[in-house]
């Protein structure tokens, strides 16, 4: 067991590091020293048990006495994975070094407008999504700043020093100070996991398998089929269109922003989802209740891509090398978005100027005013119709593989969630409180 004077003197460096470090709120320094304190001072810790395993009867302990909250409970938790995941390994290592004769003790240091470049060039090669290229920049952008901030500046060359301690400082202080989803927190280690692989050659060792945060499963929100009427009566429009065709086929906001003229078929009522998540193609269905309304759009937006050929324009995006090998085919009418933009716009890209689909967050903006219009107290997005789709589906006896083709999942585990919500819809149990007055042989 450690000394009083080793434990304190490890606590003081702890105290510095978190200072250095900002992964915590300021000022919260002594709270987290006192948290490992009571740890180290606890009775049950004895050499030859690991912190994993002490940590869970500390916070039992915590947890029994009356004047400690439930969040100061969740903070001492944080201070001893703080002190054992980031300022211990990190201080281990350098010991270790230390000993070995290396004289590469300091994090090392890359140039960060290159590696921006650098990684957006592999994105591209390996065909990453706009947005996700988008978001890992974004993130890389982020911990280069947090990384500035914890070293004192960088140059003006922009140097800056990249480390697996500097990346866990960076997710802990995202999860602590941010206080960042689960799912936030596995996004940022994604793209810096892509950039230490493909950009920085930097080895992360066993952090790929620890860093990720666990989430556990989660029902999704659905819609009840009178909800779902309520809200599609108070949308209109083209807006309200894609709605419709969002509920009645089960496709993403993303995939109905990406149709093109061709993937509808009416005569079989199928509709053609073309790379959707995965790269992957489907067909689900198309709505015979929508169709009319559909075709009538179609007609709108044909006279439009029509003037916009007379003016000039008229070109869409073609996906990887379709617009080098048909050169004429992005002017065709059947490869048009199905509900394009009512502006034109430069493609960030190619900087071609183009007519791109409608944006999601017009859509977004549709539905939650529709949500408020019908007055529903579920917190539903767009994505819920979808959910709702699935689970009607379900409710009205059509098979579960059948449902997964649909949606395009690629495991029917992933499609089995929906049961658990079927089973609250479909013929739930009474509640004992509205059998008492029979169980007790009352009314």
């Amino acid at each position: 067991m450690l000394k009083k004077s080793e434990i304190e003197q490890r606590l003081s460096s702890y105290g510095d590091f978190l200072l250095k470090r900002s992964i915590i709120a300021p000022g919260k320094e002594q709270y987290y020293i006192t948290w490992v304190r009571g740890f180290f001072y606890d009775e049950s810790f004895f050499k030859g048990r690991t912190w994993e395993e002490k940590l869970p009867q500390y916070l039992d302990k915590l947890t029994g006495e009356p004047r400690i909250a439930s969040w100061q409970v969740d903070q001492a938790d944080q201070a001893v994975r703080l002190y054992f995941q980031n300022f211990y390994a990190a201080d281990k290592s350098s010991i270790e070094e230390v000993h070995t004769g290396s004289d590469n003790d300091t994090p090392g240091v890359y140039d960060s407008n290159k590696a921006l470049k650098d990684l957006k060039e592999w994105m591209r090669i390996k065909h990453y999504a706009y947005k996700t290229e988008q978001s890992y920049l974004n993130w890389c952008k982020r911990f280069f700043s947090y990384s500035i901030e914890c070293k004192g500046g960088g140059d003006q060359r922009g140097s800056v020093h990249v480390s697996p301690e500097l990346i866990k400082d960076f997710l802990a202080q995202l999860a602590i100070q941010r206080k960042a989803s689960k799912s936030t927190q596995n996004q940022a280690f994604s793209a810096l996991l892509f950039l230490c692989r493909h950009v920085l050659h930097l080895e992360l060792k066993d952090m790929e398998k620890n860093l990720r945060s666990k989430i556990g499963k989660k029902l999704p929100l659905v819609l009840s089929p009178m909800e779902v009427k309520r809200l599609l009566a108070h949308v209109s429009g083209t807006t309200g269109l894609i709605l419709k065709l969002i509920y009645s086929s089960g496709i993403r906001l993303s995939e109905c922003g990406r149709l093109r003229v061709k993937d509808l078929d009416f005569d079989q009522h199928l509709l053609f989802v073309r790379s959707g998540k995965g790269d992957k193609d489907r067909s689900t269905i198309l709505a015979t209740q929508i169709q009319h309304e559909l075709q009538l759009h179609l007609t709108i937006i044909r006279k439009r891509h029509e003037q916009d050929l007379a003016d000039g324009f008229g070109e869409v995006y073609m996906p990887g090398a379709l617009g080098r090998k048909y050169p004429a085919a992005c002017r065709e009418w059947g490869w048009q978005y199905v509900f394009p933009s009512a502006r034109l716009s430069v493609d960030p890209r190619s900087k071609k100027t183009r007519r791109h689909h409608v944006s999601d967050g017009t859509i977004q903006k549709a539905m939650k005013k529709g949500v408020r219009a019908a007055d529903l107290v579920k917190p539903a997005s767009v994505h819920t119709l979808r959910h709702s789709f699935a689970t009607h589906l379900l409710l009205n006896g059509v098979d579960l593989r059948q449902i997964q083709d649909y949606l395009g999942h690629q495991s029917v585990e992933t499609t089995m969630i929906y049961t658990h919500v079927v089973k609250n819809m479909r013929n739930p149990a009474i509640s004992p409180l509205d059998l008492l007055d029979q169980m007790t042989g009352e009314g």
